[in-house]
């Protein structure tokens, strides 16, 4: 089959969440909207997701997996994910499965029209503590980035290959891929998507890394959109 969607499931340490992540995937193949198919990518977890994911693998055709040697943190397991797929459409979504894999398909309706599409949580069923530190991140990076985008860290987001491909992903970097598509010149565009709570698993992020690590990473942004080459190739002699 040639597959035109890949979804990118990053993950660390989540084998609570795993049987439930492969069922609800599995629905969603069923429905999407493109030819779809699964790459798990195990960011060196210490429990037993890696032998889940095996598992999972063997008995559905449409999903395969990477695996690190050690844990390199999330930016690695997206940009790892961007290397290995193989399809003109990538999205992602975070095995927590506090989004949901159905609404994949809102944001493939846009994607004709734009380059990167992303989720915008409604109606989040996270703690007030959380809440409150996404929200100041989410300010201190549109301060620095003026993407436009109001929840950048939705893990839901479908963006066209050639310009995944073409991002210089580094640590933090995850937080930045609206304003990473506005350097390469593509559009973007947020779409509103379901929200639950977290019901299995241990969360990854905690206050200061909420806070801290969006601040420093600003810089890091600074830094790249000043260094950035940005360029298109219009023809080429194969």
């Amino acid at each position: 089959m040639d597959y035109e969607f890949t979804i990118i499931v990053p993950l660390y340490n989540e084998e609570e969440n795993l049987i439930r992540v492969e069922q609800e995937l599995k629905k969603y193949l069923n429905i999407a909207h493109k030819r779809t198919r699964v790459l798990f990518v195990d960011d060196g977890s210490s429990d037993k997701s890696l032998v889940l994911i095996e598992d999972i693998c063997k008995r559905n055709t449409a999903f395969n997996y990477i695996s690190f040697e050690q844990n390199q943190g999330l930016s690695a397991a997206i940009k790892a994910g961007f290397d290995y797929s193989k399809t003109p459409l990538i999205g992602y979504i975070d095995s927590d499965l506090q989004t949901d894999p159905e609404d994949f398909n809102l944001l493939l309706e846009h994607i004709e029209e734009f380059d990167l599409v992303t989720g915008v949580r409604t109606n989040r069923k996270d703690s007030f503590k959380k809440n409150i530190s996404s929200t100041i991140a989410n300010l201190i990076r549109r301060s620095f980035t003026q993407d436009g985008m109001d929840d950048t860290g939705c893990p839901l987001k479908v963006i066209k290959a050639d310009y995944a491909k073409r991002i210089p992903m580094f640590k933090g970097l995850h937080r930045f891929l609206p304003a990473m598509i506005l350097l390469q010149k593509g559009k973007i565009k947020q779409i509103p998507v379901r929200h639950y709570p977290r019901i299995a698993g241990t969360p990854k992020f905690f206050i200061l890394n909420r806070l801290a690590g969006p601040l420093v990473d600003c810089f890091a942004y600074l830094w790249m959109r000043r260094s950035y080459i940005n360029y298109k190739v219009i023809q080429k002699d194969e």
